[in-house]
């Protein structure tokens, strides 16, 4: 189906173009030059434990796939099958090809590829160029008219030097804008508090950032005060779980949509964010393009780690991808990226090696998990997580039985919750009548 979206493309706009389509990873990437991966190991089946099992000890998270319990689950999951992709690259790739990873959680993915899949990895997300949108809002400039540096670790990333044609922001002029904002002052009440308090704006949207924070999801009576539940990304439980689950059908329900689009002729001023098109644009043609990537830290970021990956300001030419070398982050903001940056190290071990030891102690030490849990809880917790996921878990397959064994003695209780702010999934029917609705009202 996707073949035939960029077949009605190439054709509306005469490209000198091929498309071929495979399920054989192998012949897709044999003599490539570029491998791009999206994937989501073990779908929305092992999804639904990423977020179900922390409930039932009190962790509540709005997306669960970057770091808290569900995220580090995820990683654990994804991890081997990046090293599939690696290994693939290594052996039929056209030497040299570059890995541009979109899949979360985007830093242990990096990390994986990089350090044990010794693939040139890059990974990409859409957070940096988001933030920005806002901030350009907010501050009534137009597009194209906001500089920055953004700088930190995927999905804290932080908003360090702003500039409006030259003129320099500072933090109360950009407090009072959001507050000011008719929107925004209501969806990213965390944002704010974050901005208020650690001088600098973050990238990730409010649901996002309250889920790798201690301070705003540990207390069920406090959820509420922070969120905000017009849309899923501000805060809602489980949230991106029931977005996905509701549009896992896009195929009967928006496909048509979609070659309809495929048919029109492109309009290069219309030209997206997308960092991939960048890219592969300024390695073959020379054309220089600033981004944010995610990258192994080297010394880019003075006080973060060496062995990280840090998403940070590059520049991409027929050179290759350059990172700007020399930025030190607020100390407050390296200090929230480091608690970070160590259950990742710990996660992305642990997916390595299978040693569930390791993976307790990466979830013990999650900034959410260890406001909310006891360490006993987090044993449990990780047990039951396992055992539910074991068939996505193939480093974890010695360990199994002993996980079972030990949650058929349990001792520490939990609950049946559904958490501060949980919406119910829409089923396939309800979803379509929606969206017939909405074409009917924009065609009005």
């Amino acid at each position: 189906m996707v073949k035939t979206i960029l077949e009605k493309i190439v054709a509306a706009n005469n490209l000198p173009t091929t498309i071929t389509a495979t399920t054989d990873r192998r012949k897709a990437i044999e003599g490539a030059r570029y491998v791009i991966s999206c994937v989501r190991v073990g779908g929305l089946e092992a999804y639904a434990e990423d977020i179900r099992i922390p409930l039932k000890y009190g962790v509540d998270q709005c997306v669960g796939d970057t770091i808290c319990a569900g995220g580090i689950l995820y990683g654990q999951r994804n991890i081997p099958v990046i090293l599939d992709f690696c290994k693939d690259i290594r052996e039929v790739a056209e030497p040299g090809a570059r890995f541009l990873n979109y899949a979360n959680p985007m830093a242990m993915n990096t990390w994986a590829a990089t350090e044990y899949g010794k693939v040139d990895t890059i990974g990409l997300c859409h957070g940096v160029q988001h933030g920005a949108e806002q901030i350009t809002e907010v501050l009534g400039a137009e597009p194209g008219e906001l500089d920055y540096v953004c700088t930190g670790i995927n999905h804290q990333t932080w908003f360090t030097d702003l500039r409006i044609n030259g003129r320099k922001i500072e933090k109360d002029e950009l407090i009072a804008a959001f507050e000011a904002h008719p929107v925004f002052s209501k969806q990213e009440k965390v944002r704010i508090d974050v901005l208020k308090r650690f001088g600098v704006y973050s990238t990730e949207s409010n649901g996002h950032l309250s889920e790798y924070l201690p301070w705003y999801r540990k207390r069920p009576e406090e959820i509420t005060r922070w969120i905000d539940m017009s849309e899923w990304i501000h805060g809602e439980t489980g949230g991106y779980l029931r977005f996905t689950a509701e549009n896992r059908n896009w195929f009967e329900t928006e496909y048509d949509g979609f070659l309809e689009d495929a048919a029109q002729p492109i309009d290069p001023k219309k030209r997206s964010s997308e960092h991939a098109s960048y890219i592969l644009e300024g390695l073959e043609t020379g054309r220089i393009y600033r981004g944010h990537f995610n990258r192994k830290n080297n010394g880019v970021i003075t006080n973060l780690p060496d062995d990280c990956i840090i998403e940070s300001p590059g520049f991409v030419d027929r050179f290759g991808l350059n990172m700007a070398a020399g930025i030190t982050l607020p100390e407050a903001c390296a200090a929230t990226c480091m608690a970070s940056v160590n259950v990742q190290r710990m996660s992305v071990h642990a997916a390595v090696t299978g040693d569930l030891d390791l993976l307790k102690l990466a979830v013990l030490h999650d900034p959410l998990v260890g406001a909310v849990c006891t360490p006993e809880e987090v044993w449990q917790m990780v047990d039951e997580m396992v055992v539910a996921q074991a068939e996505w878990l193939p480093q974890y397959a010695h360990a199994i039985e002993d996980a079972k064994a030990r949650l058929a003695k349990a001792t520490v209780k939990t609950r049946d919750w559904d958490g501060a702010a949980r919406r119910q999934i829409r089923s396939v029917d309800e979803m379509r009548e929606e969206k017939e609705a909405e074409r009917a009202a924009a065609n009005a």
